[in-house]
């Protein structure tokens, strides 16, 4: 699946909800889902700077895509962790490099943040997209 069709599908499942609250319980269920980090990974030089909660991201690449882990201490964290992910893992670093994350302003996502919490969720793309630019070096 393309990483736009991915982003529809979870605009549709959060457009399915009118309430903000269960739009957060769906995203506490979302990170839920996410498989726990190895503890191998959650060392300072996978902890991502400027977000409020602890965030690990973990990449790995094979010479052709990304592959990302990822957790949080926070479930709402967690969740939005969980959602980059899914749209962006198994993708190769010039997708993720391109990708227009369209999917955070439609479901509103943005809006509903705190601003800790959108800042965290700048330097969570930053870091995935660091991650990429250092991997298509690599190939």
């Amino acid at each position: 699946m393309e990483i736009n069709e991915i982003q529809e599908e979870i605009i549709e499942e959060f457009q399915s909800l009118e309430d903000w609250m269960d739009k957060y319980q769906l995203l506490i269920d979302i990170g839920n889902e996410l498989p726990p980090l190895e503890e191998q990974y959650k060392k300072p030089e996978y902890l991502i700077e400027g977000c409020q909660s602890r965030v690990w991201i973990h990449a790995q690449y094979d010479g052709q895509l990304i592959t990302l882990e990822a957790e949080s201490d926070t479930v709402i964290v967690k969740g939005i962790i969980a959602l980059l992910v899914r749209v962006l893992s198994g993708r190769t670093p010039d997708e993720i490099l391109n990708a227009n994350l369209f999917f955070i302003d439609a479901i509103g996502l943005k809006d509903h943040l705190s601003p800790t919490r959108s800042n965290g969720l700048v330097s969570m793309i930053r870091q995935i997209n660091q991650y990429a630019r250092v991997f298509k070096l690599r190939a």
